[in-house]
């Protein structure tokens, strides 16, 4: 193979198209597999390849490969993380240069099934000092070890490696503060448009539910008055869902376990939240909170009987309450049916305090609270679950 300088006219040009790829709007995946690519060819080694480190700097997260076929790979298995001297050059960023890579006391060896590898250059990739993972070459074709040239060939491609990393996880960072933004101006919205109407229609339905001439129509204004406070309170968790910035804050834990149980137990579950839920509960209390929903829609899809079950959290200053209603056969149930609850006492059925109600009942005294479970006056069964705040 001809061995090429740093100098060449040829090797510089290609250097700079690899760095030109930059400004053509390319995924960062083909990108990084033609520096590699590049690097490989210019240095004239059998093998390359290209790490990508962690945001902690701790190991490799993404592992490009060239020279090694299909068959190779898999017989090699699980890609590298960072052992051995490529765990030297995560802890030990700056170019690294062997003719006998086995020979290195850092050397972890090969996996069964992986070829055999001898001359290896490792090159940081870095921008301004920000290390974001490392390129590699081994088995230079036709001599011992790399070169300096090498090293310095591979060190500019490596630098526009950095600056693609870079650019992509600062385009990242953008999309995600976009997203963020839009949330913040369509909780915005929602709260002073459509919740500001919501009260307004309530107000005029109550003022003309007061009105002499209303009293044939009261039920059905005192209808329309529940349902705009129910949306009301809707919009209002979708509001608090879009203003939470933290994918494990309590409303979006509460959500996904209803959504999983709903595909668990066959319930349709819905969630509603009013209150500071995730500013004013204590971290003791939201984790019971969890486990109570849990076992209380659960006990609903065994032994309930509905179709439907809504979790209603609240949390004000003094108190945390959760409700969970279903639209089941109820606390007075027939008994001696083959489905009767009290059959079961086990299981935490409904018509005895089996197991299950036991727990809920001992999770709320522990915190000073109270747990009752009664008939829903229009059907089904209520479960209420509160424990007081701390002052």
């Amino acid at each position: 193979m001809p061995y090429r300088s740093i100098d060449d006219p040829a090797t510089l040009r290609r250097v700079l198209e690899a760095t030109l790829l930059l400004a053509a709007d390319l995924e960062l995946a083909p990108l990084l597999r033609h520096i590699v690519e590049e690097a490989r060819s210019m240095t004239n080694a059998r093998y390359a390849a290209l790490g990508v480190l962690n945001d902690e700097h701790t190991a490799l997260t993404e592992f490009i490969t060239v020279g090694i076929d299909a068959d190779d790979e898999r017989l090699i298995g699980a890609r590298p993380t960072g052992r051995g001297v490529l765990g030297l050059l995560i802890s030990e960023p700056r170019p690294l240069r062997l003719s006998e890579l086995g020979s290195h006391d850092q050397s972890a060896g090969f996996a069964a099934g992986h070829p055999p590898m001898t001359s290896f250059l490792g090159v940081p990739i870095t921008v301004r000092d920000e290390v974001y993972g490392n390129l590699y070459l081994t088995d230079k074709v036709g001599w011992s070890e790399f070169t300096a040239d090498d090293e310095s060939l591979v060190g500019a491609l490596a630098v526009t490696a950095g600056i693609a990393i870079q650019n992509a996880r600062l385009h990242q960072r953008v999309q995600a503060v976009a997203v963020l933004e839009e949330r913040d101006r369509l909780a915005r919205d929602l709260h002073d448009t459509v919740i500001q109407r919501l009260f307004a229609i309530g107000l005029s339905l109550q003022a003309t539910a007061g009105t002499p001439g209303a009293s044939a129509v009261s039920d059905r204004l005192q209808a329309a008055i529940a349902d705009v406070d129910d949306t009301i309170r809707q919009v209002r968790t979708s509001i608090f869902e879009l203003s939470s910035l933290d994918g494990t804050s309590l409303r979006r834990q509460m959500v996904s376990l209803a959504h999983q149980l709903s595909d668990t137990v066959g319930v349709d579950v819905r969630v509603m939240f009013d209150g500071p839920v995730d500013n004013a509960l204590p971290p003791a209390i939201a984790d019971q909170l969890l486990a109570v929903t849990r076992e209380a829609v659960t006990n609903v899809g065994r032994h309930a009987d509905a179709s439907q079950a809504a979790v209603h959290l609240t949390v004000d200053r003094r108190l945390c309450q959760l409700r969970v209603v279903d639209n089941g056969r109820g606390m007075g149930a027939a008994a001696g049916g083959p489905e009767d609850p009290a059959e079961d006492p086990a299981e935490g059925s409904e018509g005895s305090e089996g197991r299950g109600l036991v727990n809920l009942r001992q999770r709320a005294e522990k915190l000073g609270g109270v747990f009752t479970l009664g008939d829903n006056p229009g059907g089904g069964t209520i479960l209420t679950w509160q424990v007081p705040l701390a002052p």
